[in-house]
């Protein structure tokens, strides 16, 4: 076994070195979905043109995201001089520049240079590890997110991978759960119950078949976590369930995930494949006598299917809905069988941790959230992207550190964690700790590592409603707490959008909010009220004023704004006349203008192309 892999690794180191030290040139380009979103296919292809033209030698590969989604397309340039370059938000018109200067005339271009890759520096150019976004970083799931062809295991192999299930091998199934046990690792699917533990459960647990499934099915709106792992890095996914299947004794196992993800499925079943093809999966891996399969089952992308029952269900067939618990699934799960669920980001740290010790991972992290843990960070911040972090870090250094600060020097006004599930975390809490404990305790939940940040722009009350709106549809309806619960609380939330509320409605969504959290069958239903309770407990004001006065401070809630012209600072420049989609607004250039508010719809672009900023009003009130 040893011999056998001792013999794969060195191949891949050779053609490792080759790729990193080739005296030919090199461009690695971003192609995860962020990348080919901003147009990284149509870069390469503009690329792949210009050197046949230019009839340059250049290799060419597609990497994962390295997580700087703010600067995709994002391109790094390799030199046979060992000089790497990295250089973000690459388009048509700036590649033939990248390719004259700094590949023909040896000049790198430092006003487009993002930073450098290598160890060897150039002048006016910072590294990758002293950017604001990278340097407070502590990559274990993205360790080679960016760096690595995600297709190749070689790549993968070279980096030390499936070195910890070879590690694995030479212990017992009960010296794996140990170490992951001490680790502390905790699911980061968003619970955060014991990994270790729960595998010990299914260990412990008599049955002739048991069961290894992957939750891939990310569902929260602006969560990206699992899927860029998946395009990224997906053999640390497999390796970590391999591990895992070795620990709990199973041959049998599932990656479910949500069929919204092509990209991240067809790079998975390229790396099954491989590990297939190499003896990393099937029958008696590595010579080992242990047997693992693992199946691809694609979701229909409903949100419920995140949890753990729901997913069972719909593997096995039946429609996605939550079944009562106990029995867990580590009892009674797949086919009522001993059934361990982890989610990507949980496998993808098992590797890590069998191959570095479950005490180098504990040192990570707090006393009760160790290690790091991947957050989605989008919103209104100048960096968004795929982050890493340990536990520990407050809100504040991951807001203004990592990602820049508030665009348009704006000013912060809440922070929403953990998704349709999670809470408004307000500005002056931005002190606040990010562990598991210390997010519940504020309202929230660190959830599955969705992080978006909201600017004074915002409406507390219309995000609630939105969250609201969206569990409302995704609610599977089995339980009668979140589905009529969940009608009602959206049915309050609208009507005070919409200026038709009395005070009494603050209370009644507090009261139904209770009533759901505690009788909801599943999470879903439990955790569905949290965007209400927290912004109800931080932004009660907000409430206030938009039953009370009308008044939608952040002018987002249509039906509580009107649009008018000040006369006092018209122009008569007719820049508003010709962008009305409607025809709301009339007058002569270089005459005032007027808008009619029966047609304006209050779509804003007015206000957007306004030089003297037109004026809004509240409803009936006077002038904002």
């Amino acid at each position: 076994m040893i011999e056998r892999f001792k013999e794969l690794k060195r191949k891949a180191e050779i053609e490792w070195e080759n790729f990193n030290n080739s005296k030919q040139i090199r461009m690695l380009i971003g192609a995860a979905t962020c990348g080919i979103a901003s147009g990284a296919l149509k870069v390469c292809d503009s690329f792949k043109k210009e050197i046949k033209t230019k009839k340059i030698q250049c290799e060419i590969y597609e990497v994962g995201c390295i997580g700087m989604c703010y600067a995709e397309p994002i391109v790094e340039i390799c030199l046979p001089d060992k000089r790497r370059i990295m250089y973000g938000n690459v388009n048509e018109k700036i590649l033939p520049q990248i390719i004259d200067d700094v590949i023909l005339k040896n000049n790198p271009r430092i006003d487009l240079a993002l930073c450098t890759t290598g160890e060897m520096k150039i002048p006016g150019i910072k590294q990758i590890t002293e950017l604001p976004m990278l340097n407070k970083q502590q990559r274990i799931v993205l360790r080679n997110a960016g760096i690595i062809d995600p297709v190749n295991i070689n790549h993968y192999i070279a980096r030390d991978g499936y070195s910890a299930l070879l590690k694995a091998f030479t212990i017992t199934p009960a010296d794996v759960i140990k170490e992951v046990k001490d680790s502390m690792l905790r699911g980061r699917g968003g619970a955060g119950f014991h990994t270790g533990v729960k595998w010990e459960i299914a260990r412990n647990t008599e049955s002739d078949i048991k069961y290894i499934i992957c939750n891939a099915d990310e569902g929260d709106p602006g969560a990206f976590m699992d899927r860029a792992v998946l395009e990224s890095d997906p053999h640390s996914v497999l390796e970590g369930m391999i591990i895992a299947a070795y620990a709990v004794g199973t041959r049998n196992g599932y990656i479910y995930v949500r069929a919204e993800y092509p990209l991240a499925v067809k790079r998975l079943k390229i790396a099954i494949e491989q590990a297939y093809n190499l003896g990393f999966l099937g029958r008696d891996i590595m010579g080992s006598g242990f047997d693992f399969e693992i199946e691809i089952k694609e979701g229909a992308g409903a949100f419920v299917c995140g949890e753990e029952t729901a997913l069972i269900a719909s593997i096995e067939g039946r429609r996605g809905m939550p079944s009562s618990r106990p029995p867990f699934p580590a009892v009674c799960g797949l086919h009522k069988k001993p059934t361990v669920i982890n989610n990507v980001e949980t496998f993808a740290n098992v590797p890590w941790i069998i191959q570095k010790g479950a005490d180098t991972f504990a040192q990570l992290g707090t006393t009760k959230s160790k290690g790091t843990k991947v957050f989605a960070l989008a919103g209104k911040v100048k960096h968004t992207g795929l982050i890493e972090v340990p536990m520990g870090i407050t809100l504040k250094e991951v807001i203004y550190d990592i990602g820049g600060g508030i665009p348009n020097n704006k000013r912060l006004k809440a922070v929403q964690t953990g998704g349709p599930s999670g809470g408004c975390i307000p500005a002056e809490l931005m002190d606040l700790k990010v562990d598991y404990e210390e997010l519940t305790k504020a309202g929230s939940i660190m959830g599955s590592g969705g992080m978006i940040v909201l600017d004074e722009d915002t409406c507390i009350v219309d995000i609630a409603r939105y969250f609201l709106e969206f569990t409302n549809n995704e609610s599977c309806g089995k339980c009668i707490p979140c589905r009529i619960g969940s009608v009602h609380l959206l049915q309050y939330l609208t009507a005070i959008t919409q200026g038709n509320a009395s005070l009494s409605y603050i209370d009644k969504l507090e009261e139904l909010s209770e009533t759901i959290r505690l009788c909801s069958l599943c999470g879903l239903g439990q955790t569905l009220p949290n965007p209400v309770l927290s912004t109800i407990k931080y932004f009660r004001n907000e409430y206030e004023a938009h039953i009370k006065e009308k008044h939608c401070q952040a002018l987002v809630c249509k039906d509580l704004i009107e649009y008018f012209i000040d006369i006092d600072k018209c122009t008569g420049c007719n820049l508003c006349f010709k962008i009305c989609p409607v025809n709301a607004i009339t007058g002569e250039l270089k005459q005032v203008h007027s808008i009619d508010s029966k047609k304006c719809i209050r779509c804003g672009q007015c206000l957007d192309v306004c030089p003297t900023k037109v004026s809004a009003v509240k409803k009936g009130v006077c002038k904002n």
